[in-house]
C-alpha cells in the first residue's frame, strides 16, 4: 500500500529527498502520456519526470532497442572496450551538436555532465575562475553546486571554484527587469564587462549558462543574450558552456538547442535526461582541442554503457523520424497561447513563460511581484486531483512548470490546458 511504502520511505531514505504532493503517489505503470499510480488512478504526465521522459511511457522502438542489447547477454563491459552502441551515439550527437570537430563523453547524469564541462574547461584554461548566473541550477556534486545561483539547492557554501556570477533572465523581478528586450541585452552585456574588470583575475576559464532555466523556473533571456556575452568572452578567450539539460533535443520547438536561439555556438555543450528517455544517459560534447584538455587517464565506469545508448540510439532516432520538435512548436503554441488567453490576466499571475513544450505560469500576490508559493502548492494540487501531474520550481518556489512528452497530441494539451485553468481558477478563488 502506498501508506505503508510511504513509512518506509521516511524511514529509510533522507528528509531532504522532497515527494511531490500532501498524499505522495506511486506510479506502477505507464503508456503514451499517461501514468497509474498504485491505487489505480491514471494521470496525464506533463513534467515526465523532470523532463526525462521525453518520448514518453512504453514506446516499442525504445523498449525493444533495449532488449536487442539485453539479449547479447552484455549489460556492461566499461569504456576500457570498444562499445558500438556508445560510438554510434557520439557520432549522431557530434554530427548534431553544431560544434565543429566535436568529440563525446558520456557520464550518467546532468550533474556528472556538468562536472565534466568545468573540468576540461578548468584545465584547458589553466584556471579555477567561473562566470555563472543567478538563479541557475547546475547539478548536486561539489563543483556543479558551486556554480549553482540558488539558495534552495546550495546545501553547501564550500565551493572549490572562484565564482563570479552575472543577472538571469528575469523578467518579473530584479535590476533589469523593468527594461526592454533589447535595453536588457546591453545592460547584460555592460554587467558582464563590468563583473570582469572588478570580480576576476582575468584569467576566467568558462562561463555557464542554461539557455531556459530549468529549476529556476523556466526564466530565459531574450534571444540574442548569449550573442552579446559571447563576444566579450572571446575579447578574452573565455569559455562558453551550454548546458543544455533541460532545453536541448528540440524541446524548445523553435530550435534542437536552447543556444541556437541566440545564434551563437559554444565551446561545450552538456546534455541528459530526455536523451535517454528514463535510462541514465548523459554527457558533455565540446570542441576537440577543449575536451581533450585533460592531463590523465579519466573514464566513467557505466557512462554510456551499453544499455543506455542503446536506448539513447532509439530516443534519438525517434526524436527525428517523427519530427518532435515540430510538434514541441506547434502543442507548446496550444498550451501558451491557451494559458495567456484563460489566466494570463489574473492579478495573481506574473508571467506565463518559456518555449515550446517547457512551459512555466508565476503566481505572485496581488497588485505587486511579492511570490505566491501558498498558491502555487494549491494550484498544483488541484492540478494532480483533476488527473494532471506537474512540476514546481522558480527561486521563491511560485513557478508552475510543465515539461510533457514531446510526444503529447494536440488533444492532450488541450485536456491538460482545461485541467490547468480549472485548477488555476479555483485555487486563485476565480468564478469559472
Amino acid at each position: 500500500m502506498t501508506d505503508d511504502l510511504l513509512a518506509r520511505h521516511r524511514a529509510v531514505l533522507p528528509s531532504w529527498m522532497p515527494l511531490y504532493y500532501a498524499e505522495p503517489i506511486e506510479l506502477v505503470s505507464g503508456s503514451g502520456r499517461r501514468v497509474t499510480d498504485a491505487q489505480g488512478r491514471s494521470y496525464l504526465d506533463f513534467f515526465g519526470g523532470v523532463l526525462t521522459n521525453m518520448i514518453g511511457y512504453d514506446i516499442p522502438e525504445i523498449r525493444e532497442a533495449v532488449e536487442r542489447q539485453l539479449a547479447t547477454g552484455i549489460v556492461h563491459t566499461s569504456t576500457l572496450y570498444l562499445i558500438r552502441q556508445q560510438v554510434e551515439l557520439a557520432e549522431k550527437i557530434a554530427q548534431r551538436s553544431g560544434i565543429p570537430d566535436a568529440r563525446v563523453f558520456f557520464t550518467n547524469s546532468g550533474t556528472e555532465a556538468n562536472e565534466a564541462a568545468l573540468l576540461v574547461a578548468t584545465n584547458h584554461r589553466r584556471s579555477h575562475q567561473i562566470l555563472a548566473v543567478r538563479n541557475s541550477y547546475h547539478g548536486r556534486s561539489f563543483a556543479a553546486m558551486g556554480v549553482t545561483g540558488n539558495r534552495t539547492w546550495s546545501a553547501s557554501g564550500l565551493n572549490p571554484l572562484q565564482v563570479a556570477w552575472l543577472h538571469s533572465g528575469d523578467r518579473v523581478r530584479g535590476l533589469l527587469a523593468r527594461l526592454s528586450a533589447d535595453e536588457q541585452v546591453d545592460a547584460a552585456v555592460e554587467d558582464l564587462r563590468e563583473v570582469l574588470a572588478t570580480q576576476t583575475a582575468g584569467d576566467v576559464a568558462a562561463l555557464i549558462a542554461e539557455p531556459i532555466q530549468g529549476v529556476g523556473g523556466f526564466v530565459h533571456p531574450p534571444d540574442g543574450l548569449f550573442a552579446g556575452w559571447k563576444k566579450v568572452l572571446d575579447e578574452h578567450g573565455i569559455l562558453f558552456i551550454a548546458d543544455e539539460v533541460q532545453t536541448g533535443w528540440g524541446r524548445t520547438g523553435e530550435h534542437f538547442w536552447g543556444y541556437q536561439a541566440h545564434g551563437v555556438t559554444p565551446d561545450l555543450l552538456t546534455f541528459a535526461k530526455g536523451i535517454g528517455n528514463g535510462f541514465a544517459l548523459a554527457g558533455v560534447v565540446g570542441r576537440a582541442d577543449v575536451l581533450q584538455a585533460v592531463p590523465a587517464i579519466s573514464f566513467s565506469t557505466f557512462g554510456g554503457n551499453p544499455i543506455s545508448t542503446a536506448a539513447g540510439n532509439a530516443v534519438l532516432d525517434y526524436l527525428i523520424a517523427h519530427d518532435l520538435q515540430a510538434n514541441a512548436a506547434r502543442v507548446g503554441a496550444i498550451l501558451a497561447d491557451g494559458l495567456r488567453s484563460a489566466v494570463g490576466g489574473l492579478d495573481c499571475v506574473a508571467e506565463v513563460r518559456g518555449k515550446g513544450l517547457m512551459l512555466g505560469v508565476e503566481f505572485v500576490r496581488p497588485g505587486g511581484s511579492e511570490p505566491d508559493p501558498a498558491l502555487t502548492n494549491r494550484v498544483f494540487e488541484a492540478a494532480r486531483d483533476g488527473g494532471l501531474l506537474t512540476g514546481k520550481g522558480g527561486l521563491h518556489g511560485n513557478v508552475l512548470r510543465m515539461g510533457p512528452p514531446l510526444t503529447l497530441t494536440e488533444e492532450e494539451a488541450r485536456e491538460g490546458l482545461a485541467i490547468l485553468v480549472d485548477a488555476i481558477r479555483s485555487a486563485a478563488g476565480v468564478a469559472a
